[in-house]
């Protein structure tokens, strides 16, 4: 409670005339389950362009699929300053010594949320890939700077921070442990989970890697951090698989509520819960799909490629 009151302190003091609207921006999902002649996998990364600056969303799972992938996308990966890691789960962060590896001259800074870097133990030891491998990433390069409140990472350009679980959406293993800031070993609610937003003219764009904090929390939080603003585009992963009807239509609600009307459903959303929330929404196959390997969003619209 102590940091909720904190957290939403904090909020006035950077909603009002210190966020620059991006004028262009072009978002191309590197890493998810779907392709058509790339490499699909159980996993996230996405290229996000914003008025000439770039920041990689998420390292996807497997070692070589986002690099790999890049390249045949003719998308060029060096001096890259920013990568973000919306938490610490494999298939967000598996390429990420590879991509190191490969491009020495990117990503020297890695934006992750607060608590990415607690242990979670498990028969086997430690199920925190990012822990596991930070001592390597560090003597790479890389530096990793911890966000618990909204930050503004470059000119318009925002991450969540922690997200505050106002509504009880628990899409999360519900088994798996964490050992806490204090010590304490609990239920691991994946308390790093962060999402990048940014406004437009035409309202803000949201990008998650999982949701974990649930989509409904994501949007509502974000609305407090640039109130009055609708959140007209949202693509990546947000965890609706396998959630029954009822749920869905609850979620579309709160999306409707948000202004939601463009929706790139990837990764962990499932495919049967993308085209159910497309029609509690009464969206088009234009403006809500699934996404693949090569999916474009721009201002304009959404490019899905030959998996359209």
């Amino acid at each position: 409670m102590k940091h909720l009151i904190i957290a939403l302190l904090f909020l006035p003091m950077i909603s009002f005339g210190q966020n620059p609207k991006i004028k262009d921006f072009k978002i191309t999902i590197l890493s998810t389950m779907l392709s058509d002649f790339h490499t699909g996998e159980w996993g996230f990364s996405a290229m996000i362009e914003v008025d000439g600056e770039r920041i990689l969303f998420d390292a996807g799972s497997r070692e070589n699929t986002v690099v790999q992938n890049a390249k045949e996308l003719s998308i060029n990966l060096d001096n890259i300053d920013n990568i973000f890691l919306s938490h610490n789960h494999k298939d967000h962060t598996g390429g990420l010594i590879t991509l190191k590896k490969e491009y020495p001259n990117s990503f020297k800074k890695a934006h992750v949320g607060e608590g990415i870097f607690y242990s979670r133990p498990n028969a086997e030891g430690d199920d925190n890939y990012i822990l596991s491998n930070k001592n390597t990433l560090e003597n790479l390069g890389i530096k990793f700077i911890s966000h618990k409140n909204p930050t503004q990472l470059i000119p318009g350009l925002w991450t969540t921070g922690q997200v505050p679980r106002k509504y009880d959406e628990k899409n999360w293993s519900g088994v798996s442990k964490m050992i806490d800031s204090k010590g304490n070993i609990v239920e691991d609610i994946i308390p790093e989970d962060q999402s990048l937003f940014f406004d437009t003219e035409n309202g803000i764009v949201l990008i998650s890697g999982c949701g974990h904090a649930g989509l409904a929390n994501t949007l509502d939080y974000v609305q407090k951090i640039i109130p009055g603003r609708p959140i007209y585009k949202i693509i990546g992963g947000f965890h609706l698989l396998k959630l029954n009807n009822d749920k869905l239509e609850w979620t579309a609600k709160k999306m409707r509520e948000a202004g939601v009307n463009y929706f790139v459903g990837a990764h962990c959303t499932g495919l049967n819960s993308t085209y159910s929330i497309r029609n509690f929404l009464g969206l088009t196959s234009e403006s809500a799909l699934v996404g693949s390997v090569g999916t474009v969003i721009t201002a304009k619209g959404i490019f899905p490629g030959y998996m359209e």
